[in-house]
Formats: C-alpha cells, structure tokens, sequence
C-alpha cells in the first residue's frame, strides 16, 4: 500500500535537518508566536462577526464564545501535542503524513494551499473594504471602480437597467448596489470593456508578500508592532464602553432561545480560525517542542477573554437588536455620540485585518516548502533564499496567487469555502493523535494532551444524543436537508465501537466530533468547489509527485 506509505518522526526530523530549511532562521520566541496567533485570530470577525451573532443570540452570544472556545481547545491540544512531536513547518501536512500515510498528507497540503489562499484573498478583500471606508473618513474618495471586483459592479448595473426598464424606483434597490452600479458606469472603458479591478486588496498583498520575502525577523516586527497597536485599541474599547454600559441591555439574556445563541455557532468559530497558523513558522523557533503548545493555548486563551468582554460591552452599550450592522464597533460608539473612538475603530480595523493577513501570507509558502523538500512538488518550492533565509520561489508563488483574485473575484466566491479544508485539516490532527496513541507514539511527545478515558463515554453519550435527536425532529426530513449529517452520525458509531476496544482519549474524539459537525452546516457549492480542487490534486500527485516522492525512492532503494 506504498499510497499509505508513512514518515517515522526521525526521518521527518533528518530531513528537516539536510534540506535548504537548515538555512532557516530561529528567532521566534512564545511571545512572538502568540503575536502571530493573536494577529491570525484576531482579524476582521472582531469588528464584524460579533455583531451579526449578537443581533441573532442577545447577550448570551459571550458564553458562545466560551464554548466555542473550548471546543477549539481540543483542536489546539491536538496541534500542540503533534507541534511538540514532529517541530517541522508543515502543519497538519506533517502530521498526516506519520499518522496517516503519504496520500493523506498530500490531500491535507492541497487542502491547506486552498485554505491559506482563499483566507488571504477574503482578508485582503475585506481589507480594501475597510481601507476605503478609513479614507472616506478623512474626507478622501477613492474611486469605487478601483476598489471592486468586476462581477458584483456587472451585476448590479444590469439590476439597476432592469428596475429603471420595469418602471420601478431605484429606491427600492439596496445602497450598496446603487453604488456599485455606478462604479460600472463610471469605470473608464478599453475597447468596451470596463477597466474594475480591486487594486487596494492587490496592492497590500504585494507589500506584505514583499514583506514576508525579506525576512522572518522584520515580519516578527511588523506583526507584533501591529498586535499591539490592535489590543490597544481593542482596550480602549472596552475601558471606554463600560461606562456606558446600561445593565437593562442584558435582559432579556437570551431572547431567541438556545437556538438563536446556536445560530452564531458557525460564525463564531470561524473569528477563531488561525491558531493553527502559528505551526507553520516550527523551524523558525527557538524551542518549537516548548514554545508552540504554549503559544497555541496563550492565544486562545487571550482572545476569548477579548471576545467575551467585546461582546459583554457591545450588548450593554446598546439593545442587541440593533447590532445586525456590518462595522458593530464603530456603530454603538456613534449612537452615544463617541465619534472620534468609532473612528479609531475604523483605524485600527485596517491595522487587525494587516496582521491577519500577513500571518497567513507567511505560512502557505511554509507549507509547499515542507512538501517540496519531501519531493512531492518541485524543487523550486524548498529554494531558501541565501540573503533573506525565507522561502523565496514560494513567497512570491504565494503574493501573485493571492494579489491577482483578490484583484478580480467577488468575495463571496470565496466566503466559506476555506471552512471545508480547514475543518477536514482539524479532523485529521485530532484523529492522528488517536493513531499516536495506539501506536505508543505519544511517548516522544514533550507534550501531550491530557488522557480521559472516552471507553464508558462515547458510546452512551451517542445513544442520549442521537435519542435526544429522535424525540425532537423528523430524522429522515433532518437527514435529508443535511445529507453529511450521515457521515457525522456513522463516525461517532465508529469512534464509540473503537473508542471501547482501544480505549481511546476522550478530547481528540471531542476535537473530531466537533469539526465534523461543523462540516455539515458548510453549503453543497463549497464541496463541489472543494472536490474540483481536490481532483486537480490528485492528478498532480499521480503526475509528479507520487513517482518523486523521496519516501518512495528510499523505498525502491531498499533504504
């Protein structure tokens, strides 16, 4: 079975050692990579996300954070106990490839090259959203046409010439389609064509491309210049707020119930999406096996904590109802007549969105370099450059996949799509570590998550859950409008049935339940998306890399 052909942790480690990645500069400490997480997690959602959740759930959306957060913890445990046992810049790339096999870990790369640039794309995207709303504060306009793709322009002139021909008022449009539509029709024409493109979300990924190409010590820098920069403002807000905290807001707690506190789950867990970034930048540490549990946990930590107190604020500053906004923040501080710190809202918006999206720039190149060096791409990507100690053809790679779509697609083409690898790539590491544990690997970790025994819990709390289910809800109807729904019940009886032979730990399973779950919330365009993406990768493994993969050739070698 050479397709589950499978690394030892030594080899992973000597090849780590051989490569162009020696060349690596360590310079990165707790704090650095807890920078690096803060600035990954805390991007746009603060400034957008708590607000939609709020509006839906009421004040009680701050516990859904907590446990939100929990249960990324078990994710984060299963990064760090792997982070701490094979200290390499692959991510979960690396960690299927000793858990599950060659293939896997190939699938997982493919998965998380998507994932990393479709979540800059969107980050940059939101970014130019964000800056061109900062400049219109100062007074300055930028033109619409260049700040917009040329789809959502297209499309909402015709809307505009298919209300004005059906005799109905332009009133009736939304704001913001008026506005595009004007974009279109202002755009400066070449040959009939009309010249749009995003140029702001193209421009700030080329400097932060450039950025991450000089060096890992200057994107340290930036990236915690900029971290601190956004707890600051983030404090501000906080300390500011809590004088105008009216306690009545709090009541009533939950308003929608327990299902409209729910109904933010999926977009409260995605504002903490990026802790696993941090994992990329392993041979850059200083003690990686030491300091990247840590960093993972601090960051978490910090940023519910963050959340908790953002969301407490917000909904005591005004009535939940109220916070259905795009820019909450800087809404709530306008309605009590705070104009100048809902302006440094906007500011400092800009300033988290750069942060975020310099984390993920610095980690897809990480990531090919690792599967380069392990022959599974062409060399080129595993090319450290001999000044600047990064990986240099995968930087840049990595700025012109991102600055060009970013430039032209709509946002959301891309918005949700990244879930899919995500969740699939948490699945696999928090499986894998069932897999080290059977196999007596654990044993090299210098951490490890802490073993509950799931053998008398998986299997009884799936028959209260699943009977819970029955008493509630029309199964068939139920499975019928989430058919992955099948695939989430069929793995929970399969972890029960193993879970009870083996004896396996209780949160790894927790970790897999929770991401698969979450998996089944995601829409059937971002799987078939996901499955196209997928097919081109696995005609590039037969292609190239199944045939140069160095395991293979140390195989066939006998070694």
């Amino acid at each position: 079975m050479s397709l589950l052909r499978k690394k030892t942790v030594s080899q992973i480690l000597a090849d780590a050692a051989a490569g162009d990645s020696s060349k690596l500069v360590k310079t990165l400490g707790v704090r650095d990579l807890t920078s690096f997480g803060i600035a990954a997690i805390i991007g746009a959602g603060i400034f957008s996300t708590i607000g939609i959740a709020s509006y839906n759930g009421g004040p009680a959306v701050s516990l859904l954070f907590v446990f939100t957060a929990i249960a990324c913890v078990f994710t984060a445990l299963s990064y760090a106990q792997f982070a701490s046992t094979v200290p390499v810049s692959g991510s979960a790339y690396t960690y299927a490839y000793v858990a599950f096999g060659e293939i896997f870990a190939w699938v997982i790369g493919w998965a998380l090259i998507l994932e990393y640039a479709v979540s800059n794309m969107v980050v940059a995207i939101s970014w130019s959203e964000y800056f061109t709303s900062m400049l219109r504060g100062f007074g300055i306009t930028f033109p619409k046409y260049l700040a917009i793709d040329y789809g959502s322009a297209s499309r909402a002139f015709e809307l505009v010439q298919q209300t004005q021909q059906a005799g109905t008022s332009l009133a009736t449009l939304p704001e913001n389609v008026r506005i595009l539509a004007n974009a279109y029709a202002d755009a400066p024409q070449l040959g009939g064509l009309h010249l749009i493109a995003n140029l702001p979300a193209g421009a700030v990924t080329v400097l932060i491309t450039a950025l991450v190409y000089i060096g890992i010590k200057e994107s340290r820098t930036a990236s915690n210049i900029l971290v601190v920069l956004k707890l600051a403002v983030i404090g501000l807000v906080i300390a500011v707020g809590a004088f105008y905290v009216k306690p009545a807001n709090w009541s009533p707690f939950a308003p929608n119930g327990i299902q409209g506190v729910l109904s933010g789950v999926a977009s409260v867990f995605f504002a903490f999406i990026g802790f696993d970034s941090i994992s990329t930048t392993a041979e850059e540490c200083k003690n990686p096996q030491r300091d990247l549990p840590r960093a993972m946990l601090y960051c978490l930590a910090i940023c519910t904590v963050l959340y908790v107190a953002i969301t407490l604020v917000l909904t005591g500053m005004v009535n939940y109802k109220e916070l259905g906004v795009s820019d909450p923040l800087a809404y709530v501080f306008q309605k009590v007549n705070l104009d100048f710190v809902a302006g440094v809202i906007s500011v400092s918006a800009v300033v988290a969105i750069t942060s975020a999206l310099l984390v993920y720039q610095l980690g897809q190149p990480r990531i090919w370099m690792t599967m380069s060096r392990d022959g599974l791409l062409w060399k080129r990507f595993a090319t450290i450059h001999p000044k600047y100690h990064t990986p240099s053809f995968a930087t840049i790679v990595t700025g012109f996949l991102v600055a060009i779509p970013s430039m032209f697609m709509d946002l959301e083409f891309f918005v949700d799509l990244t879930s899919v690898g995500t969740f699939f790539a948490f699945i696999l590491v928090c499986g894998g570590i069932l897999f080290l544990d059977a196999k007596g690997l654990s044993a090299q970790s210098k951490f490890k998550v802490p073993y509950i025994n799931g053998k008398y819990i998986i299997g009884p709390v799936f028959i209260i859950a699943f009977g819970y289910l029955l008493t509630g809800v029309d199964i068939i109807q139920h499975m019928a409008e989430k058919p992955l729904l099948f695939i989430f019940w069929g793995t929970w009886i399969v972890l029960a049935v193993q879970g009870f032979r083996h004896n396996f730990s209780l949160l790894p399973v927790i970790g897999v339940l929770t991401n698969l779950y979450l998996m089944t919330e995601l829409g059937a365009s971002n799987w078939i998306i996901f499955m196209i993406w997928l097919a081109l990768g696995l005609t590039v493994y037969f292609s190239y890399g199944y045939r140069k993969s160095k395991l293979a050739l140390r195989e066939s070698a006998g070694q």
